[in-house]
């Protein structure tokens, strides 16, 4: 469509979660791999909509052959997009995820308190998301594990964890890195079946073919169930509004979609 421009509608998801006051700092994490470039690409965009800075943080475990290929991708995507780039080698003991994620998280915790940086900002996507929530079904979790990964956590002190696209699919990344022509790189260890997600993706990929909005609808599901934990207003008006259509016979053919714009608008 002429005068179209789709990649408003992610701009909006982004902002919904991360727009930094002018000339504030954020450090965007980016391991080179497509989801993290694409953000770099976005925030890269939105930054200079909104006068705020980026710097790219690309963190090498040191546990990849393909590491400098990784390294050499980050650093040409920030020669490209005109911004600064900072490599980080933490410490790792084992190749395991979590000792990997906490040496990764504490590693950019670190860099962005130096840099003065409130913010951190990584590039999980709605498909991470339906991955944790259903990681943490399978281990028998309660109603924390099924809210999955926030949008927004403290990381360190002065220092907030931000996932701006935790709402968006990865197709709706890979339109904006197909937009912005960078490079990116493919991680190796996405097909190691030592990784319990990786396990996953497979089954998840047969499944979105019968329901392609599979990864969405977890998402949503996870959201509800922070928003219920965290008392925010919205839950209770969303509550409200069940109720009434309940009472009026109305709600079985309610979407999900309807009772959270009724919710919002208090129609």
């Amino acid at each position: 469509m002429r005068g179209a421009h789709p990649e408003r509608a992610l701009d909006a998801v982004v902002r919904r979660v991360l727009r930094p006051d002018p000339g504030a700092r954020v450090l965007v994490a980016c391991s080179g791999g497509p989801d993290s470039v694409a953000l770099a690409a976005l925030l890269d965009r939105l930054a200079r909509e909104d006068r705020y800075e980026i710097v790219l943080a690309h963190v090498d475990h040191g546990r990849r052959a393909s590491a400098a290929q990784d390294e050499c991708v980050v650093l040409s995507v920030a020669a490209r997009l005109g911004r600064t780039v900072r490599i980080l080698r933490p410490l790792v003991e084992r190749d395991d995820e979590a000792t990997m994620r906490e040496a990764r998280y504490a590693a950019l915790a670190s860099l962005a308190a130096d840099l003065e940086a409130p913010f951190v900002a990584t590039a999980h996507t709605a498909e991470d998301q339906a991955e944790t929530v259903l990681l943490a079904l399978f281990r028998g979790t309660g109603p924390t594990g099924l809210a999955g990964m926030p949008p927004v956590r403290p990381l360190a002190a002065g220092v907030e964890l931000i996932r701006p696209v935790l709402r968006a699919t990865r197709s709706q990344l890979a339109a904006e890195l197909r937009r912005s022509a960078l490079p990116c790189a493919v991680d190796p260890t996405n097909e190691d079946r030592r990784y319990r997600r990786n396990a996953l993706r497979p089954v998840l990929a047969e499944l979105r073919r019968d329901f392609p909005h599979l990864d969405a609808a977890i998402a949503r599901c996870a959201e509800i169930v922070r928003d219920e934990l965290d008392g925010n207003p919205r839950a209770a008006r969303r509550r409200a509004v069940r109720e009434r259509l309940r009472r009026e016979g109305r709600l079985r053919d309610t979407s999900f979609a309807e009772i959270e714009a009724q919710a919002t608008t208090g129609c």
